[in-house]
């Protein structure tokens, strides 16, 4: 009692800064009672199960910790690709540097004007997965987010979407605190691709909740990177109709502190959920991969592919979880997580989890942690390749099986040669 006692004045101390966005009365109520489970939850806390490995310190505070914003010169990810670009600086969509947001076989809007309207559809989905995503694990930053949230795109597709939509997340104030809120809601069988990229702002709070309907698919691919200084806790909630398919992959270079959430409900028969996602750190970086898929559907698939490069005293966590219900018989549930440690200061925290109560599945969980193959170095070095290129080829190997999970050939490649710049900065 005494913990939770702490843990709520934190966040009515936080509290204190901040007020309630002014929308529409769905919207408002939405909000009041994502307030009310934060009040009742409190803010996170080391000694919290799924903390423990991180400090929530950083993202909880009042004062933001700064940011300088870090220019590498490079060419902004997807601009080679025919997209629809939506643009967030600090947290604020900025109209000028977006492109028209009309599409065929779906709608874009922001989500101050979906909010202000009494009828609207992400009236019944605003919060909802948030809400389901509380239990049996409590999410209380994912709540804040939904209370606070004055910004973000509604977004709904109701066939399948010859473009991407990318969301260009720009840092502009040292001490910018972004909290945005998307919503994604696929029709049956409608298919549509999510971009992310950008370093968004100082600190950012980010919640995607998305609905994929019978026979639809949802391609998530997402590029944290740029800000050496930036902290960020993202929440992604995806529920999965009958036959729905789900794939989201994330890569994450550079960044002081992040924490990326995924929670996933297989609800329809012959549902497939694969969330992957690799990182490279180096030196002050930490970064936290939390995943809880839940199974309650029959015959269906869940993928969790996880590698963290990590050197120089950076650390990498990892918490995914397989929920395999009693009724959700012939379950395929796969999940590995790896990191590759270059010297002996940083750390990799894994924590993967099994709990099943079906008696026909097939479910398997890995996590290993280890240097470089000697026996592999070797073999480059002998025929000429230099010690510092060498490594860094064992390092794309190591992390090519995360990568495989993108669905798009174009997208992998443009992946793998922002990688390899990463990593030739890095040996120059």
């Amino acid at each position: 009692m005494a913990a939770l006692a702490k843990k709520q004045e934190a966040a009515a101390a936080r509290l204190d800064t901040m007020s309630l966005p002014v929308g529409g009365q769905w919207a408002s109520e939405a909000r009041k009672t994502a307030l009310a489970r934060l009040t009742e939850m409190g803010l996170p806390d080391r000694r919290d199960e799924y903390w423990r490995y991180t400090r929530p310190d950083s993202l909880t505070q009042s004062e933001v910790p700064a940011a300088a914003v870090f220019e590498t010169g490079e060419a902004p990810l997807f601009d080679s690709f025919d997209r629809i670009k939506v643009v967030f600086v600090d947290g604020v969509f900025d109209a000028e540097q977006s492109d028209d947001l009309s599409a065929e076989g779906m709608t874009i809007e922001r989500l101050v004007d979906a909010a202000a309207k009494d009828i609207h559809w992400a009236k019944d989905l605003y919060g909802t997965l948030e809400t389901n995503g509380q239990t049996p694990v409590e999410r209380p930053l994912a709540a804040m987010n939904t209370a606070f949230a004055t910004d973000g795109v509604v977004i709904h597709a109701t066939s399948k979407v010859s473009k991407p939509v990318n969301l260009i997340y720009r840092h502009k104030a040292p001490t910018s605190d972004a909290i945005l809120h998307h919503l994604v809601k696929l029709d049956a069988g409608a298919e549509v691709t999510i971009l992310e990229n950008g370093p968004a702002a100082a600190r950012l709070n980010k919640v995607m909740e998305v609905d994929v309907a019978d026979g639809a698919t949802f391609h998530h691919v997402r590029a944290q990177g740029r800000d050496h200084e930036r902290r960020a806790v993202t929440h992604i909630f995806g529920r999965l109709a009958t036959e729905s398919v789900f794939k989201s992959f994330t890569l994450t270079v550079n960044g002081r502190l992040t924490r990326n959430e995924a929670v996933l409900e297989l609800t329809g028969d012959d549902a497939v959920a694969h969330v992957a996602g690799a990182c490279l750190g180096d030196g002050e970086f930490h970064h936290d991969d939390t995943v809880f898929v839940t199974h309650d559907a029959v015959n269906c698939e869940s993928r969790q592919v996880f590698k963290k490069v990590l050197r120089n005293g950076a650390i990498g966590t990892f918490q995914g979880k397989i929920l395999v219900q009693p009724d959700a018989q012939k379950t395929d549930g796969y999940q590995i997580s790896q990191s590759l440690l270059l010297d002996d200061d940083s750390q990799f925290l894994a924590k993967p989890e099994l709990e099943i109560y079906a008696d026909d599945v097939a479910c398997s969980h890995g996590s290993t942690s280890g240097a470089i193959d000697e026996d592999a170095l070797f073999y480059l070095r002998a025929r000429g390749v230099p010690k510092d290129i060498a490594t860094d080829l064992l390092v794309m190997s190591f992390v090519a099986e995360a990568i495989d999970e993108v669905e798009s050939e174009a997208l992998r490649d443009e992946l793998i040669a922002r990688l390899e710049g990463w990593l030739e900065r890095r040996r120059d």
